[in-house]
């Protein structure tokens, strides 16, 4: 098959096709060009109070958000030494890049971490994960796994954890699950949810979000001795009054009530679905050019997709960046494993479209054979099933 000509590729509109930074809707950005606001003015109290509500509800169930300055990891630190004390039993439940991140961080603060791994690709099985978490204090456990593009069964997981051990406090990293898949905390028994603004809240990098439940609350721990800017004790009393103890990103929370807006204009359940088929159709693109989804249990936040040899993940990746379009290899050690690519963020049912025919362009290029079309018919079926 002959390559694309790509003397068009300067007129490209450059995409962001990967799992994070997504891209960001126009209102969304306007908000980031007002003049400068002030976070202790009532506007600025007012917004932040809006944010924290648009959070919650779409969590669907009555957490109370903190929004932190920082990354998703920074509130997943400020979640973990504010719930559970030094020297306390912690289970990290892994199978790839970032859930492997929760027990590396709660093995440097001195918790007695104990590891249940399973390999990258994988899914974690709720009774071996309910098992060592008999006698522990917290449970570390990531429900969509971006390096992966594994959904774990975290319903099945905390209920099953829970069975075993009631006290047991459970912190879900939702980083890439949060407004993008089916979340239910309250009844799966799931303590607290980490998310971050760059992800399914299509809001610039530099927001992270904790959302606490009302039983949780009663647990926190007053001071924490690991944590003063990330103690999330104080940061959510002074928050539910309309304050912080620090000053926050004042302007990134403006855009993300106008991107909470954006997503609350549809019930969960329809927001869910769509971000399911928009997924499933990359995915379904990807197998009709021979390059099936890595996991069995597939995300509906990013599809991770396993080129045919002899290509590799960095080619693929490589290939998209010379057109114009920014997706990702793996997570080492799988850079030449697998691909990731997304429809997170400002993008709709024909935007999975257009990467399917973008797929196609970039497998011709890399002298891949396939029947041109075949990826687009692809998606549009799983579009319309």
């Amino acid at each position: 098959m002959t390559p694309p000509d790509a003397a068009h590729t300067p007129l490209n509109r450059e995409r962001l096709i990967a799992p994070g930074p997504v891209e960001v809707a126009p209102e969304v950005l306007a908000q980031l060009a007002q003049p400068q606001m002030h976070h202790r003015a009532q506007a600025g109290i007012d917004k932040l109070m809006e944010a924290r509500a648009g959070l919650s509800q779409l969590l669907g169930d009555p957490y109370d958000a903190v929004i932190t300055t920082s990354s998703g990891t920074g509130a997943f630190e400020g979640a973990l030494v504010s719930t559970t004390p030094p020297g306390a039993r912690v289970v990290n439940a892994q199978a790839g890049k970032f859930s492997e991140r929760w027990g590396e961080m709660a093995s440097r603060f001195g918790y007695r971490t104990e590891l249940v791994a399973r390999p990258w690709g994988d899914v974690l099985d709720p009774d071996e994960v309910a098992s060592a978490a008999q006698d522990a204090h917290t449970l570390l456990v990531t429900h969509s796994e971006t390096s992966t593009g594994a959904l774990h069964d975290l319903e099945a997981i905390a209920r099953a954890a829970k069975a075993q051990n009631p006290d047991l406090i459970i912190i879900a990293d939702c980083i890439t699950s949060y407004g993008v898949a089916e979340l239910r905390p309250a009844a799966w028994g799931v303590d607290v949810v980490v998310s971050g603004s760059q992800k399914g809240t299509a809001t610039p990098p530099g927001l992270g979000f904790v959302l606490f439940s009302p039983e949780v609350q009663t647990r926190m721990i007053q001071n924490p001795e690991r944590g003063f800017y990330l103690d999330m004790t104080r940061e959510l009393a002074g928050q539910k009054a309309g304050n912080t103890p620090q000053t926050p990103a004042i302007n990134l929370i403006y855009a993300l009530s106008a991107a909470l807006d954006r997503l609350l204009r549809v019930p969960l359940e329809v927001l869910w679905a769509e971000q399911r088929r928009k997924t499933d159709a990359l995915i379904a693109a990807g197998t009709a050019l021979g390059a099936p989804a890595w996991a069995a249990r597939t995300s509906p936040a990013v599809a991770v997709l396993t080129p045919p040899a002899p290509l590799t993940g960095r080619q693929v990746a490589g290939q998209l960046a010379r057109m114009g379009q920014r997706a990702l290899p793996g997570q080492a050690p799988h850079e030449d494993t697998v691909f990731r690519v997304s429809t997170m963020g400002y993008a709709d049912r024909y935007d999975a479209l257009g990467i399917a025919g973008i797929l196609e362009d970039c497998f011709a290029a890399l002298g891949a054979s396939f029947d041109r079309g075949a990826a687009v018919q692809a998606a549009w079926q799983a579009l319309a099933d």
